[in-house]
């Protein structure tokens, strides 16, 4: 019998049905590997037609033939027809077939601008390993960054480890974790090692599971708080990342800030996969200038 893995978030291919393919002059392919999750996403003519979210695998090659492949099959296009493939995030030095790699920073930046409009000045990326607070200007280069340290606490990561300890699917915490009668007490240590200790004591002492989950929302959303207090908050505000999807955590930030994060203006666009969309637009830039590596790109994706 298969044990439940209920840290498995959904994993899904999209494209814009709307848009045609057939007489684009540019394909750029954006591929950002993460710790957790890996997202693909292609544009045309710098416009967001494709997009693919997987788990990151145990290596980064793989993970990005994971996250493309597919996606070029749902989006009817060949490997052989795209002009620029720009890979970011962790996994970014170890893309076979990319042609370029730029930072995630630099990435989520550029992603987010296209996402929400040129008022966007703050960027929360929460993801599997760090968050990072980042502004940026109106065209969407970075002008300021912070990270957290490298501890799991406040990350998808460390949300994951919660929801396998307390066997509570992960598309359920953000919900459940308001289905209290009082106001959440953030759990003491920012540790996940210790956060899990303490989890198991708050069950045992009588606390229902979406008291300790309310508990460890909390505690992630203080703690980015004071890491969005360090860099200064510049309006307008947005969350990527994998974490922007648990309500449980974004809306508790929201309450700390005082301020409401926008959305993308158009709502079909998935916030988590802004670094990826960063990096095809920075493909579209750069085969606009340098030409098309399609006739000269080393790596095969097999």
């Amino acid at each position: 019998m298969t044990q439940k893995e209920y840290w498995r978030w959904d994993e899904k291919c999209w494209k814009d049905e709307s848009m045609d393919s057939s007489d684009t002059k540019i394909i750029s392919v954006g591929i950002d590997i993460g710790s957790v999750s890996s997202e693909a996403v292609i544009c045309l003519d710098g416009k967001f037609y494709a997009s693919n979210t997987v788990r990151t695998g145990s290596n980064s090659p793989t993970s990005a033939k994971d996250a493309l492949k597919p996606l070029l099959e749902h989006a009817e296009i060949s490997y052989e027809a795209v002009d620029f493939i720009v890979g970011t995030g962790y996994g970014r030095v170890n893309i076979p077939f990319q042609d370029k790699a730029v930072t995630e920073i630099a990435c989520h930046g550029r992603g987010a601008n296209y996402m929400v409009g040129p008022s966007l000045r703050t960027i929360l990326d929460m993801g599997g390993q760090d968050c990072k607070a980042i502004h940026i200007d109106e065209r969407g280069k970075v002008t300021n960054f912070l990270m957290n340290d490298k501890c799991a606490a406040g990350t998808g990561r460390g949300m994951e480890t919660i929801a396998d300890l307390l066997k509570v699917p992960i598309t359920e915490i953000g919900d459940r974790s308001f289905q209290i009668n009082a106001p959440a007490e953030p759990i003491s240590n920012v540790c996940v090692v210790f956060a899990k200790s303490e989890a198991m004591a708050m069950v045992k002492s009588g606390k229902t599971l979406n008291e300790v989950l309310a508990s460890y929302c909390k505690a992630m959303a203080d703690r980015v708080t004071q890491l969005l207090d360090r860099i200064g908050m510049e309006k307008e505000f947005f969350i990527t990342g994998g974490i922007s999807k648990n309500r449980g955590v974004t809306e508790r930030i929201e309450e700390n800030l005082g301020i409401k994060a926008v959305k993308p203006k158009d709502e079909r666009l998935d916030a988590q996969t802004a670094g990826a969309l960063g990096a095809a637009l920075f493909g579209f830039v750069l085969a606009s200038k340098k030409g098309s590596k399609k006739d000269t790109r080393k790596g095969q994706i097999l």
